[in-house]
């Protein structure tokens, strides 16, 4: 981590509290409906109409290997702009936004599961907590469809 302080959109997932980057961020909001993609990677939810943009919705609790949220419990969308355009990740609640101390940062533990390790670039202990710090270029990189690809799955589904 550089010497400057940065601040991060924090979200949980399960029991586990993540961070990305606000400048990475593009806005938060609540439930979208989202339409299934036929033969997508199973992170991917489905697609979702962002004022007249669609957005592949990525299901992080499927990325992480957690158990699907009740039926009843709707996931919130956190929209992350990515080298490829815009991705929604559905996460279970949205926290603050914090700005940790830079003595409070750690190489990621070693006892975080394959998929943790894979999207995680650092922790940061906070009272009480600890903040996995996102990847996001790691995140969005494997699971997410190119626009390519999207765009043959939408008319293939038409």
């Amino acid at each position: 981590m550089t010497d400057t302080s940065r601040q991060y959109a924090t979200f949980y997932v399960g029991d586990m509290f993540f961070g990305i980057e606000v400048l990475q961020v593009q806005e938060l909001i609540r439930y979208q409906e989202i339409t299934p993609v036929p033969l997508a990677p199973s992170v991917v939810e489905g697609l979702m109409n962002l004022r007249g943009q669609i957005v592949t919705a990525l299901d992080m609790r499927r990325k992480l290997g957690l158990p699907a949220r009740a039926a009843d419990s709707k996931p919130m969308n956190i929209v992350v702009r990515s080298g490829d355009g815009v991705v929604s990740l559905l996460v279970d609640e949205i926290g603050d936004v914090l700005e940790p101390a830079a003595d409070t940062y750690e190489a990621p533990p070693r006892t975080l599961r394959a998929e943790e390790k894979d999207i995680v670039d650092c922790v940061c202990k906070l009272e009480g907590k600890l903040l996995l710090v996102l990847d996001s270029g790691r995140l969005l990189r494997a699971p997410a469809l190119h626009e390519s690809q999207l765009a043959e799955v939408s008319q293939r589904t038409h």
